[in-house]
């Protein structure tokens, strides 16, 4: 049975991953450390974990498989579940893949490096999210969940 997983700590697609999960009719799962208003949907299931590090990623990894989606923006956690079988993208609607994951880690552990080695630069935070992230966003959420769908009634 397919599921969609969130990593909805800094999610900024939310309430369009709802959207599209119930216009499949699919279930929901919406993990975070907490801070999130549950939804009054049926199928959608807030989950709050303990505080912690990657506690959130921990229960997704742990639950995601093949027919799944998972939505995160968090590379370790895009590995463990595209090891374990699921699709995973990004907030932005770029897709994590078997064929990409290992340069996207090893893309974040050189950022991490150069971060470390030069302390006094100012970080810039990164580009904002704009409309046309959110459209690839929900193009691409459709186009992988119906794909699970259809790994999952194969």
């Amino acid at each position: 049975m397919t599921a969609l997983y969130l990593d909805a700590d800094a999610c900024p697609v939310k309430a369009e991953a709802e959207r599209v999960a119930d216009r499949f009719g699919i279930e929901m799962f919406v993990v975070a450390n907490g801070g999130l208003r549950p939804s009054a949907h049926p199928r959608i299931t807030t989950v709050i974990v303990d505080q912690g590090p990657d506690e959130a990623d921990r229960w997704i990894a742990e639950r995601c498989g093949p027919g799944d989606v998972v939505v995160t923006g968090d590379i370790p956690l895009a590995a463990k579940c595209i090891e374990a079988g699921a699709r995973v993208l990004r907030h932005n609607g770029e897709a994590f893949t078997q064929a990409n994951i290992g340069q996207q880690l090893a893309m974040r552990d050189l950022m991490a490096d150069l971060r470390a080695a030069n302390p006094l630069s100012q970080g810039g935070g990164g580009k904002g999210f704009t409309k046309s992230d959110r459209s690839r966003f929900l193009d691409a959420l459709d186009r992988e969940l119906r794909a699970a769908l259809r790994e999952g009634a194969g």
